[in-house]
Parts: C-alpha cells; sequence; structure tokens
C-alpha cells in the first residue's frame, strides 16, 4: 500500500513537472521585424514611405532620373508597378538590375508589402 501511494505521489509530481514546464517565448512566436501586411495596402500609407526610406526618389525623381526610370508620383510609380519593373528590381530577380543600387535588398516584409500593393492592382489609395 505504501508503495502504490509512493508510485502515485511520483506519477503525478512527474506529471506535473512535465506539464507545467511548458511557457512560450514571446520571442520565438513573434519574431522582431516581422512582417505584418495589412489586408489593403494603401499607396500613401505604405508605398510611398518605402520607396522613400530606400531612397529610390533620391535616384529616381525629377529632370534626369537615374536609368531613365523616373519615380515619385503615382503616375509613374504605378507605370513601373505594372510593368514588372518595381518588383523585379527590389526582389532581386533574375533579369532585372537589383535595387537599392549599392546597397542592401528591401527586407522581405518590405517587398512583401510592395508584392501586395501591385497584386490588389496598384491603386492610388
Amino acid at each position: 500500500m505504501k508503495s502504490r501511494f509512493v508510485i502515485l505521489c511520483c506519477s503525478t509530481a512527474l506529471i506535473l513537472a512535465v506539464t507545467g514546464c511548458y511557457y512560450d517565448k514571446a520571442e520565438l512566436l513573434y519574431p522582431a521585424g516581422s512582417c505584418d501586411t495589412v489586408s489593403t495596402v494603401s499607396y500613401t500609407q505604405h508605398v510611398v514611405p518605402i520607396l522613400d526610406q530606400a531612397s529610390c526618389y533620391s535616384c529616381h525623381k525629377g529632370g534626369s532620373p537615374s536609368g531613365g526610370i523616373s519615380m515619385g508620383t503615382y503616375a509613374t510609380d504605378k507605370a513601373i508597378a505594372s510593368n514588372g519593373k518595381l518588383y523585379g528590381s527590389i526582389n532581386h530577380s533574375p533579369g532585372f538590375k537589383p535595387m537599392p543600387e549599392n546597397s542592401a535588398k528591401m527586407t522581405s516584409c518590405k517587398i512583401a508589402t510592395i508584392k501586395k500593393w501591385i497584386d490588389q492592382g496598384a491603386p492610388n489609395n
């Protein structure tokens, strides 16, 4: 009887120890920089800040834009989004000149945001 009680106590303690050790680590569940794209990507709120921060506009805006690719207005940005050059370049896809030139590739989250905007028809929103 006493040995049964000891076995029962040990078994209970073991079960509690194994299940009681479970905990969620926020940094594993929600890694820093995780991509949280919204359902509708806004040109003004999401795309323009990404393109501006990546220095696209500093080279591709004005009277003589780099590579003859003009950006910085909705019409110009939509044109290069529609012909595939925007996504191909920022994604470093084969056959496209990787952009930003001589800089690191944009984060996958920023690329995904722009891709989502393009896939939604590149609306002026």
